[in-house]
């Protein structure tokens, strides 16, 4: 198979004393006309390996191949092929919208038509806006049509929708779905589960520089053999004292982790689970103050493999 992305044993050190090893040995494949997730907390490496990916940076070792080919030998063909939508896009503000597409249009041998690309985003009443009179999630959605404009084979979406109002979120889930159902894959990163879980048809789960898990969303959840997240809180007869792991060995449960001041409990059943632990709670003395029940997410996937939750920063020195 001719993949989108392969990345083969793929490092990334910088010097230092001791020097950062941000990419540990990672192997990935991205297949063509997919949908492919990045995970991981600030300082797992992903944006280090993205980068590499999209040309920005040199590996220390190892191969990323894009699109078939090679950064060293096919640089320029592979730009023509790809594009990419950062976090942050600065934009020229006197601009308007559909100068902005045409200059970006202008850096492709062949592509869309700007007014082609600002349809796609669904702009056509702005396009003679100037940039500083868009709201956040006009501009965002003007950057994805700078992405789009050369008509590429391969998306890169950098946090497409972090800090944008629901309906903008949805209005660039649609774009990105569009984009694959039309034979264009995408690479995406981003720290929203439920996005993930919606649109990736994989993902890969990094930290500390390395992949963890790669697989479906729906298998990844699965795989942890808990369909269910029990969540509580207990005051009472000092419950700071409690392990960690309390709740652990009651009938359904399968792990138990704390997260700050919560306790969660993944679990088969919950109406197994739920008596038992309410009975443990009485046993020791203490009151249960708050308790709620919801399904298993990425978010307790990337728990369980990572040991810390996803919002916590990675402590392996990675970027």
């Amino acid at each position: 198979m001719s993949y989108a992305i392969e990345c083969r044993q793929l490092t990334k050190t910088w010097p230092g004393n001791p020097p950062v090893e941000a990419v540990r040995g990672i192997d990935l494949q991205v297949e063509r006309g997919t949908c492919f997730g990045v995970l991981g907390p600030n300082g797992a490496g992903k944006t280090t390996t993205i980068e590499i990916c999209e040309g920005l940076l040199q590996a220390t070792s190892g191969d990323a191949i894009v699109l078939g080919k090679n950064w060293a030998t096919d640089a320029d063909k592979i730009r023509q092929e790809i594009g990419i939508s950062l976090q942050e896009t600065r934009l020229s503000e006197k601009l308007t919208v559909l100068e902005t597409l045409t200059l970006f249009r202008s850096f492709y041998r062949s592509g869309m038509d700007p007014a082609e690309a600002i349809a796609k985003v669904s702009l056509q009443e702005k396009a003679n806006a100037r940039i500083k009179a868009l709201s956040g999630g006009q501009r965002q959605r003007v950057a994805v049509a700078t992405a789009l404009v050369g008509n590429p084979k391969l998306l890169f979406l950098d946090e497409p929708t972090t800090g944008l109002d629901p309906q903008s979120r949805r209005d660039l889930w649609r774009i990105i779905t569009e984009f694959r159902e039309g034979g264009g894959t995408v690479l995406l990163t981003t720290h929203y589960m439920d996005e993930a879980e919606r649109l990736c048809d994989r993902v890969a789960i990094f930290d500390r520089g390395k992949i963890l898990a790669i697989d479906s969303p729906q298998q990844l959840i699965a795989d942890l053999g808990a369909e269910h997240v029990v969540v509580f809180t207990v005051s009472g007869q000092n419950p700071a004292s409690l392990p960690e792991d309390f709740g652990v060995g009651l009938p359904g449960v399968i792990s138990a982790r704390l997260e700050t001041e919560h306790r969660c409990l993944s679990v088969r059943e919950p109406h197994i689970a739920i008596p038992s632990l309410l009975a443990l709670i009485n046993e020791r003395g203490l009151r249960l103050t708050s308790l709620t029940t919801r399904q298993a997410t990425l978010e307790d996937v990337f728990v369980h493999f990572a040991g810390h939750g996803l919002n916590e920063t990675s402590d392996g020195g990675a970027l």
